[in-house]
């Protein structure tokens, strides 16, 4: 070997060890990613056949609106008012076709400290508690109507 290429040897090594992490990603890429990722931006284009092809899951408060009124009248003029109903109540185009007549009553813990609950960065005109030391044990509902939250 020529004295010249031999301080150079290093350098080959390693550029041959990169083109061969290059190779192997290249190859990984092509064999893994959906030949119509990207035709909409960064996504995959059979994805919006798929998301389509979903049973519907929530109807819409106009649905709801429908067949509650007296619910609709009682949040009228509250902070609650333009909260969705199925923000709470979760996804309900089966109760609302006619396939489940009754849905469950949502959990107040789990319903209401999403949103209440003591957190730096919410705006200051939203409420929000210390649980512990707001109610301790008891359930939101013990001292609130949750469609109108003010104290009962």
């Amino acid at each position: 070997m020529p004295r010249g290429f031999r301080n150079y040897a290093h350098v080959f090594r390693m550029a041959g060890l990169f083109g061969i992490g290059i190779a192997i990603f290249l190859v990984a890429r092509w064999i893994l990613v959906p030949a119509d990722f990207g035709r909409y931006g960064f996504y995959r284009a059979g994805a919006l056949k798929e998301i389509v092809a979903q049973p519907m899951a929530y109807a819409g408060h106009e649905s709801c609106a429908e067949c509650h009124t007296d619910i609709i009248d009682q949040r009228k003029g509250t902070k609650h008012e333009h909260v969705n109903c199925e923000a709470c109540h979760g996804p309900l185009a089966t109760h609302a076709s006619g396939d489940v007549m009754k849905p469950g009553k949502p959990d107040p813990k789990t319903v209401c400290l999403p949103c209440h609950a003591r957190m730096d960065g919410r705006p200051k005109s939203q409420p929000q508690v210390d649980v512990k030391e707001h109610a301790g044990d008891a359930l939101c509902t013990d001292c609130h109507k949750p469609h109108s939250p003010k104290i009962q």
